[in-house]
């Protein structure tokens, strides 16, 4: 009997290894994103910036396509792999997973590079930035038809969707809301612009959709779930996250709609209101577990919804007083890399090496060093930005610090890149002798339902 249970799961598992494969190649894929035309053009474009004092001299192209990369190569690419991952936890794997996962692969990254270089090069971009647009929306639709039809495992009994989950669904809609809208404004730019680049009003209203209704919705949900497991924090008040969820959406209408200083107001009120429910900086009612990662972990967690505070009240300011753009840049630098990029580097090195086939993370002095490089970085950017850009007293030399934050920050992405790719060259926790295994039913825990 129990060989024959052996024989009946065998095609199960073997879809299991293969999907966690796909995965691997997301998030490898996602490293790509985020160190070249992510982070690399980024640190381009502000040595540019920086040498000429002056924003305006720069290709508006250019900064969308590190935008771009940054929000969907890297961050987009890292939450549809995961979603993919969450299939052979939640339930039994549908047989088609290992081939849609695949399919929306390519679809994705499709979309996403010929975005970069029809934005960097202006190749035949009048057809390549609808073409890219519609690519990236069939990969997520691909994605998410296969991850709503996977099937619970038998028997199991049937709850009720807990608050962390409809957050993730919210933000799950957002993605989808993000991509539509991705899709008008570069067939609008690609109609109408004289560039590869969407106009800087309607650009500067698009960015809120991404942050506020996809990214950061996305990882309170998840952190919900993880936290209390990994942090050792009390279970989060449900009805406060739904709350401030709502406020993001919200916010989001309202700032479409050109109420930019009443939506920015709310933005802050969300990220308050999250945090409190997230409990991110009450005493934890149990120990941390970072076996595996470096100790600090916990800290660079708390970190991160610093930088969301900080990112709420510079989009206030920014709404109310910015002059030349440097108050408005140094909020989304707060929001995409103090909070999204810290909470990547500190949970993410946590996560997905035991996602990519049970590893190990290779270094933990590793895993410190690219996130206090990270927080640096981010503390120069956002602290000389606004001096910089706005003119303000001694604004020549907070031009010079500009380019120091910016390698600052390549360092530690590339830090960060590197760990991970020498994790996931390293065989499994299982078949090394040399590394502990991780706890069994950790992970899985924290993503089946």
């Amino acid at each position: 009997m129990d060989n024959n249970k052996a024989e009946t799961r065998t095609p199960a598992v073997h879809r299991e290894v293969q999907l966690q494969r796909a995965v691997m190649a997301y998030i490898v894929t996602g490293i790509v994103f985020m160190l070249l035309p992510g982070t690399f053009l980024g640190v381009w474009n502000l040595i540019s910036i920086s040498n000429r004092h002056q924003l305006d001299t720069l290709s508006p192209a250019w900064l969308q396509a590190h935008g771009h990369a940054q929000i969907y190569g890297w961050i987009g690419t890292f939450i549809i792999g995961i979603g993919f991952y969450s299939l052979s936890k939640m339930g039994q794997l549908p047989p088609f997973a290992v081939r849609r996962a695949w399919t929306a692969y390519g679809l994705w990254a499709a979309g996403v590079t010929l975005r970069w270089g029809a934005n960097v090069t202006g190749w035949h971009w009048r057809i390549a930035l609808p073409v890219s647009a519609a690519l990236e929306l069939a990969g997520f639709l691909t994605f998410f038809a296969t991850v709503s039809r996977h099937k619970a495992n038998p028997g199991a009994p049937r709850k009720p969707k807990e608050p962390w989950m409809l957050v993730v669904i919210a933000g799950t809609c957002g993605f989808l809301f993000a991509l539509l809208m991705n899709v008008f404004t570069t067939c609008q730019a690609a109609w109408l612009g004289v560039t590869p680049a969407v106009p800087h009003a309607l650009d500067q209203r698009m960015l809120v959709i991404p942050v506020w209704v996809f990214l950061v919705p996305t990882v309170w949900g998840f952190n919900a779930r993880w936290l209390p497991v990994f942090v050792g924090l009390q279970g989060a008040n449900g009805k406060q996250l739904l709350a401030a969820t709502g406020l993001g959406w919200l916010g989001v209408l309202l700032a479409l709609s050109g109420y930019s200083l009443v939506a920015a107001v709310l933005f802050l009120i969300a990220a308050a209101v999250a945090t409190f429910a997230l409990r991110i900086f009450h005493r934890p009612v149990k120990a941390a577990k970072t076996t595996g990662v470096h100790g600090s972990f916990p800290w660079f967690v708390r970190f991160a919804y610093l930088w969301l505070g900080v990112a709420g009240v510079l989009t206030v300011w920014a709404a109310a007083a910015d002059h030349a753009g440097g108050i408005w840049g140094a909020s989304r630098h707060s929001v995409t890399v103090g909070f999204l990029g810290v909470m990547v580097f500190a949970i993410g090195q946590r996560i997905l090496p035991a996602f990519c086939g049970a590893r190990v993370l290779f270094s933990k002095r590793a895993m410190l060093a690219s996130l206090v490089l990270l927080n640096v970085g981010c503390a120069l950017r956002v602290s000389s930005e606004i001096p910089a850009y706005e003119g303000f007293l001694y604004a020549q030399l907070f031009w010079r610090i500009l380019p120091i934050s910016a390698v600052t920050e390549l360092t530690a992405v590339s830090v960060f890149a590197a760990n991970l790719l020498v994790t996931f060259c390293r065989p499994p926790a299982h078949l090394s002798v040399e590394a502990p295994r991780p706890a069994p039913g950790v992970f899985a825990s924290v993503i089946a339902r």
